[in-house]
Formats: structure tokens, C-alpha cells, sequence
């Protein structure tokens, strides 16, 4: 979840609204990889969730990272709910998550060296506080009474939110981890085209970084819970977005749909203001309710932005936002497939001839197919298995276009990074089979053993 955003003045014209995601238009000489990655943390005697107080807690963490790697402290109410070092920072989810939100970097070998050098420093500090950290789409075992609620004023809000507009709000909020990166435009074509490929491949990450078979200490029947979660959340800010595959799509399609998401909140003085299910479009003539006779700022155009969730979203990027989060080899994998996809024209192009002929229910449809099967989905007549092996030639060569190297040239380019997704497409199977197996076999129904097995 983001921080509040800061700066920018008040909004005089509706154009404004576009605008701002226009600014995000950039070169490719200047386009970047943001990584951003959550996973759960524990106490390890006990193997429940660190709450926030206490020796061994959310925030002994953020204090630990802060005093002894330099991390600057950000604060609510005079709680330490987060941490920046540059360009970077750490931030909390709902429930306690643990989320790196990288710096913009060039290539995927330096944003994985940023992934190594955070959980090293995480490492660090749980050891000595006795906590463990792990990767997965969903917490295991854990009941919602179980978790924390981080000091955060908008989680605060958005839970009672959630629990009007959907069924599986909450559960999203303080029970799931993802992984995803945030990547640059040139333009509002460049925008649209990389948008509707994110859009459409979005099931092909969900499939392959599938790792979440558990929920409430059983088996589930799906290979990514978190994504089943997504579907009934709150339909007026989540999904596949149709209306992006449709003529006239651009910024201000986008800014158009952004209107007509309902408000969680304004941010003001520090504190968070209560405008659940208000309207943007009566803020933007000084009706809001909850501040009436004000006017916005672009900083609450961009808070507001921060609160709608479809499976790609359009800010001055692009996030994707597909998959679960996990081990460490698939925290790099993932920004390796889509600056593979997305980074190179012919790749770029490849892609979107592979998807442009989908209608919505294909889309949807794999959507929903990849959360329960993952490489065994099946939607439209579109094998997952097939299609993944498809997408990986694409993103892998658009690696090999880009011959970015590391390891001080060693390495030629970025493509070992998509090595973890090759091997589960060669197998057919994803993280959550082998956690499936494990259950069913060695762990003899023990889903305990899944801290000692898979923490990082």
C-alpha cells in the first residue's frame, strides 16, 4: 500500500487530471524497473504473525532497519509505520506485511541485487529479535482475528469498507502478498499497447508464480488463492478492465474510470479523512461531503489513484499486479518477464499480436482459470501451459535485445533471471504444486512445517 503522497497544488482544471499521468511519459533512454515485493513475518517460537508493539515485533523491525542500516523513519501519529533510503522505501501492509518497494533502477541484475541486499538486512534484524520472514501468495494458516492491523489512519477506514462492498476485502488486505514491478511509457501509445498486454498476460504471472494453496490451515482448491480473492473484493475497483481494449482509450479513459471509483479518503494534517464511497467528481466541484467547499490537489489525485486496484494499474507507470508473492528466485523472475515483454518493440509488438485478437471472456476467463489450475488452466480455447511457453520466447528474447549485462559483464544480458519460470513451464509445475506435494507427502498434513521449509 503507498504512502500519502506529497506535493502538488490544487486542481483549476479537469484537464489536470490526464495530465498527471501524462507526465510519466518518458524516453527510453530514461525508462526504469521498480520492484516492489511483501511477505509475511512471524514470531518463531510461536509461528503467528508479528504484531506491531513488543521486542519482537512490526516495529522492532522498522527500528532495527533504521538505526542500524540507515533507513529514515516515516511516521503517523509518532508510530513508525515505514522507512525511505533514497529513492526506495518500506512500507507496511494491513496486516503487518512486510513490503520493499525498490528504486527505479535500469536493469534486472540491479534489482536484484537491491531484493538481496533488503532481505539480507531483514535477515539480519529477525534473527536477533526472533523472527522469520516468508514468501507466499497467502498466509497458510493464520484466522483474520489472528492478525494485527498496522497504525495506518486508511487501513483503518478501508477495513470498515471492505466489509460493505465485497466478501473478500479483508482477507486481501491482511492476509495476502504479492509481487510486482512498475515500468515506464513513452507515450499515450506507448502507454496503451504496454497496458493492454499487461492487462491480457496478467493470468500468465498468475499462473506461473502461483503460491498460495492454503488458507485457514487447509487446502483450498486453488493454486493461487490470493487471485480468487481479487474476484470478489470490490468490483468498482478491481478486474481486467474491458474498457481498455476499446477505440479511445488513453489517459483520459483512464482518468474517466478513476472518477467513478468510489473515494476511501483524503489526507490531511497527517490524519485521514473519512470519505468512504464519496465521489472524486464532487470533490472536483467543491461538494465533497467530507471537506465541503474544498477543492482537491493533484496529491489527492494521487492518493485516489492509489486506491483502485484492477490487475494492471495506470499511474505515472504501469504496474502489473498479478502475482503472488514468493520464493526468492521468482522475486526476480518477475521483473525479468515483463521488462522482457514490455522493454523491447518487437517483443512489445510480438505480445500484443499473441492477445489482440482475445475477447473479454478469454481474458476473464483465463483470469479465472489460472487461480484455480495455474499451468493447467484452459479458457477460450487457450492452453496456459502453451501460452506461458509462448510468452517466456518473447519476453526472453526482448531480454536478449535489451543485452543489459552484469556481474561486471560476465553475464550477458538479463535472461538467466527467467530461469525459475522456464523450469515450471518445462514441468508444469508451479510453486504452489510443489507446496501441494509437500503437504501430501513429507509433511504428512503438517502445514506447520511450511515456516521451517520456506522461509527465507
Amino acid at each position: 500500500m503507498s504512502i500519502p503522497q506529497q506535493g502538488g497544488g490544487p486542481i483549476e482544471r479537469f484537464e489536470q487530471l490526464a495530465e498527471y499521468l501524462e507526465a510519466g511519459n518518458k524516453p527510453k533512454a530514461d525508462w526504469r524497473i521498480g520492484t516492489e515485493h511483501e511477505k509475511f513475518g512471524y514470531t518463531k517460537d510461536t509461528l503467528l504473525p508479528l504484531p506491531y508493539e513488543g521486542p519482537r515485533s512490526i516495529r522492532a523491525m522498522l527500528e532495527g532497519l533504521r538505526d542500524r542500516y540507515g533507513w529514515a523513519p516515516v511516521l503517523e501519529q509518532d508510530k513508525i509505520i515505514g522507512l525511505t533510503k533514497g529513492a526506495a522505501n518500506v512500507s507496511l501492509e494491513p496486516g503487518g506485511q512486510f513490503e520493499l518497494s525498490g528504486a527505479p533502477l535500469v536493469s534486472v541484475h540491479q534489482t536484484c541485487d537491491e531484493v538481496n541486499e533488503h532481505l539480507r538486512e531483514v535477515h539480519a534484524i529477525a534473527d536477533e529479535i526472533g523472527a522469520g520472514f516468508i514468501g507466499l501468495g497467502a498466509a497458510p494458516i493464520w484466522s483474520e482475528k489472528q492478525m494485527p492491523m498496522m497504525p495506518k489512519g486508511r487501513y483503518r477506514l478501508m477495513t470498515d469498507y471492505m466489509g460493505r462492498v465485497g466478501t473478500h476485502g479483508t482477507q486481501m488486505m491482511y492476509r495476502t502478498c504479492t509481487v510486482q514491478v512498475n515500468l515506464d511509457f513513452a507515450s499515450e501509445a506507448d502507454m496503451v499497447q504496454k497496458f493492454r498486454v499487461a492487462l491480457a498476460l496478467q493470468p500468465v504471472a498468475t499462473a506461473l508464480f502461483a503460491n498460495s494453496p492454503f488458507f485457514d490451515g487447509k487446502v483450498n482448491g486453488f493454486k493461487s488463492w490470493r487471485s480468487r480473492i481479487w474476484r470478489d473484493l470490490d468490483p468498482a475497483r478491481t478486474g481486467t478492465l474491458p474498457f481498455a481494449f476499446e477505440d479511445g482509450m488513453g489517459f483520459q479513459r483512464y482518468v474517466d474510470y478513476a472518477l467513478d471509483v468510489p473515494m476511501y479518503f483524503v489526507y490531511r494534517d497527517g490524519k485521514y479523512i473519512d470519505a468512504l464511497g464519496q465521489s472524486f467528481r464532487d470533490f472536483m466541484k467543491g461538494k465533497l461531503p467530507a471537506l465541503p467547499g474544498e477543492l482537491p490537489t493533484l496529491s489527492d489525485w494521487a492518493d485516489h489513484l492509489t486506491t483502485i486496484f484492477p490487475e494492471a494499474r495506470l499511474k505515472k507507470f504501469i504496474e502489473t499486479r498479478g502475482a503472488d508473492g514468493g520464493p526468492w528466485r521468482r522475486l526476480c523472475a518477475l521483473p525479468a518477464l515483463w521488462v522482457g515483454l514490455l522493454y523491447d518493440q518487437s517483443a512489445l509488438d510480438a505480445a500484443w499480436d499473441l492477445v489482440k485478437g482475445w475477447d473479454t471472456e478469454t481474458r476473464e476467463g483465463l483470469r479465472v482459470a489460472a487461480s484455480v489450475s495455474a499451468l493447467d488452466a484452459e479458457a477460450g480455447g487457450v492452453k496456459m501451459r502453451d501460452l506461458a511457453r509462448e510468452v517466456l520466447k518473447i519476453a526472453e528474447a526482448g531480454l536478449k535485445a535489451r543485452a543489459i549485462p552484469g556481474a561486471g559483464g560476465m553475464i550477458p544480458d538479463e535472461t538467466h533471471f527467467l530461469n525459475a519460470l522456464q523450469e515450471s513451464v518445462e514441468s508444469g509445475k508451479v510453486p504452489a504444486d510443489e507446496l501441494l506435494a509437500r503437504y501430501h507427502g513429507d509433511w504428512k498434513g503438517d502445514l506447520t512445517r511450511i515456516y521451517a521449509d520456506y522461509s527465507y
